[in-house]
C-alpha cells in the first residue's frame, strides 16, 4: 500500500486537472490550490522511507501485451526534483488565484499546470524507459497551450517554436527509447542493459541531442528566450523552474545510467560544451536590453554549470548538478515571480525604459536584487554551491582540458556577477522612470508567492547538505560510469 503513495502523486493532479478545466472559473481556481497542496503533501512523504538506492519502488505490468509496465521509484536523486516541482506549482496555482492574465479563463490555466506538474512528476519518478517518454511528452502540449494563449503579443509564434523544437527532441528520444527496448528486450531504468560500445555511443548520442534540447544547452538554446518573454508569469516560472530539469535529470538518469560507456567517451565534448554555454550565456545576457529576455538567457549559463558537473561524471560533479538545479529553480523561479510583477507595473520589460524601482517600490526592488545576487553564486545563498562545486569537479579530474576547462568556467561566473549587477542598476537604480511612476510595492498575494522562494534560497544555501546528502545515491550512476 505504501508503494501506491508514488501513483496517488500523479493521479492527484491529473484528476484535479480534469475537474478543475469544467468548474466555473473561480471555483476552479481555488480547488487547483487545493489539489495542487495536496499533491506537495504526497511528493514530501517519500522521505520517511530513506534509505540506500530507491526509497520507494512500484513496479506492475501495466499494458501486459506490449510488455509496458507502470515502474515507479523515488531516491535521492529525484526526490528534491519531486518536492521543487510540487512547490512551484502550489505557488503558480495560488498567484493565479490573484491574477489571472488576459484572456481570463483562470480554471483552464491552472488546470494545465496541474497537467504540465503531473508530466513531470512522471518524468522523475518513471523507472521504465517507455513511460519515461511519455511523462517526457505529456508536458509539450499543455505548456505550448500556456504560452500560446496567455503569453504576450508574439505568443504564438514563440509557443510554435517551443513545440517545434521541443517536437524534434522528441523524435529522437523515442528513436533511443525503441533503440534500448528492441537490443535488451527491456524498458528497466534501474539496470544497466547489456549494450555493445558501438550501440550505446549512437543511442548515447540521440539521447544527448533529445535531452539538449529540453535542457535547453547551448547551442540548441534558441527556443527559451522567445519562450520566457512570451510567457505569463507562471508559465515562466514553471518553464524555468522545473521543465528545463526534466534535461539534465534525464542526462543523468538515462545517459548516464543506461550508456555509461559511451557517456564517458562523450564526456570532454559535453565539458567544452558546457564552457560555452557559460561563456555564451553570460555575454549575450551583458547586451540584453529586456528583463525577462535577460533571465531567460541566464538560464543558458546557469544550465551550462549543471552541465559541466555532470560532464565530470564524478559524485561531486553530480551532487554539484543536482544541488544547481535545485537552486536554479528556486532562484530564477523567483526572478521571473518579480520580472512579471514588474512588467505588468510598469507595463514594459525594455531595461531602458526601467530606473528607480527602490525609490518607488523598496521591498520589490530588495527582493529582486536578493534573488540577483543569489544568482550570481554569492556564497550564503543557494545559487553558490552548484557553480563552485562544479568548478571543483572540473578542476579534480585534472589534465589540461578539464582544467582550463574550469579556469573558463570561473570566469564565466564573473561575467555572470557582471550583468547581473547591470540588471540591477538599470531596474533599481538611477532616476524614477516614467513607466514606474505611481507603481504599488509589492503586495500580500505577491508576498505569499516569493516568500517560501527566499526562505529555500537562504537555507539551501546555509545548509546544502539537504540537498547533498540525499543525493548520495549520485555516486552509484558515477561508479557506472567508473569514475
Amino acid at each position: 500500500m505504501v508503494n501506491l503513495l508514488l501513483l496517488w502523486t500523479l493521479a492527484v493532479p491529473l484528476a484535479g486537472a480534469a475537474i478543475v478545466a469544467v468548474l466555473p472559473d473561480r471555483t476552479g481556481r481555488k480547488l487547483a490550490c487545493y489539489v495542487a497542496l495536496l499533491t506537495l503533501g504526497l511528493a514530501a512523504l517519500p522521505v520517511m522511507w530513506r534509505k540506500a538506492g530507491m526509497w520507494l519502488e512500484m513496479d506492475w505490468a501495466w499494458v501486459p501485451a506490449f510488455g509496458l509496465r507502470m515502474h515507479l521509484g523515488v531516491d535521492g536523486i529525484s526526490y528534491p526534483l519531486v518536492l521543487l516541482t510540487a512547490l512551484l506549482t502550489v505557488l503558480c496555482c495560488g498567484y493565479t488565484l490573484w491574477h489571472t492574465p488576459e484572456p481570463g479563463r483562470g480554471n483552464v490555466l491552472s488546470s494545465l499546470l496541474l497537467l504540465i506538474e503531473a508530466g513531470i512528476l512522471a518524468t522523475f519518478l518513471a523507472q521504465d524507459l517507455v513511460l519515461f517518454f511519455i511523462a517526457f511528452e505529456v508536458v509539450l502540449l499543455p505548456m505550448a497551450a500556456v504560452i500560446a494563449v496567455w503569453g504576450g503579443p508574439a505568443r504564438r509564434r514563440a509557443a510554435l517554436k517551443f513545440a517545434l523544437y521541443t517536437l524534434a527532441g522528441s523524435v529522437l528520444l523515442l528513436v533511443g527509447v525503441i533503440a534500448v527496448v528492441s537490443l535488451t528486450g527491456s524498458g528497466d531504468m534501474t539496470r544497466v542493459p547489456a549494450l555493445s560500445a558501438t550501440a550505446q555511443m549512437w543511442i548515447f548520442g540521440v539521447f544527448a541531442f533529445a535531452f539538449a534540447v529540453k535542457s535547453p544547452l547551448w547551442p540548441l538554446h534558441t527556443w527559451l528566450p522567445d519562450a520566457h518573454t512570451e510567457a505569463p508569469t507562471v508559465g515562466s516560472v514553471i518553464l524555468a523552474g522545473v521543465l528545463l530539469k526534466m534535461g539534465t535529470y534525464g542526462l543523468i538518469r538515462v545517459g548516464m545510467g543506461l550508456t555509461p560507456d559511451a557517456f564517458r567517451q562523450a564526456a570532454p565534448v559535453l565539458g567544452v560544451l558546457a564552457v560555452c554555454a557559460i561563456i555564451v550565456g553570460s555575454l549575450v545576457c551583458l547586451a540584453q536590453t529586456e528583463l525577462k529576455r535577460l533571465i531567460a538567457y541566464s538560464s543558458v549559463g546557469h544550465m551550462g554549470f549543471i552541465l559541466l558537473g555532470i560532464a565530470t561524471g564524478s559524485t561531486i560533479g553530480l551532487q554539484a548538478a543536482l544541488v544547481g538545479n535545485i537552486a536554479h529553480g528556486v532562484l530564477t523561479g523567483l526572478l521571473f515571480f518579480l520580472a512579471g510583477a514588474i512588467k505588468d507595473r510598469s507595463h514594459t520589460g525594455q531595461l531602458t525604459e526601467l530606473g528607480g524601482l527602490r525609490e518607488q517600490a523598496p521591498w520589490l526592488a530588495g527582493m529582486i536584487g536578493f534573488a540577483a545576487l543569489g544568482s550570481l553564486g554569492l556564497p550564503g545563498l543557494a545559487g553558490f554551491w552548484g557553480e563552485a562545486f562544479a568548478i571543483v569537479a572540473a578542476w579534480s579530474r585534472g589534465g589540461p582540458l578539464w582544467t582550463t576547462l574550469a579556469i573558463v568556467a570561473a570566469i564565466g561566473g564573473a561575467l555572470a556577477a557582471a550583468y547581473l549587477l547591470r540588471l540591477l542598476r538599470k531596474v533599481s537604480h538611477g532616476p524614477l522612470a516614467p513607466s514606474l511612476e505611481g507603481v504599488h510595492d509589492a503586495r500580500w498575494p505577491e508576498v505569499v508567492a516569493w516568500v517560501p522562494l527566499i526562505i529555500l534560497a537562504v537555507l539551501l544555501g546555509l545548509l546544502p547538505v539537504l540537498i547533498i546528502d540525499p543525493a548520495a545515491g549520485a555516486a552509484l550512476i558515477s561508479e557506472a560510469v567508473g569514475k
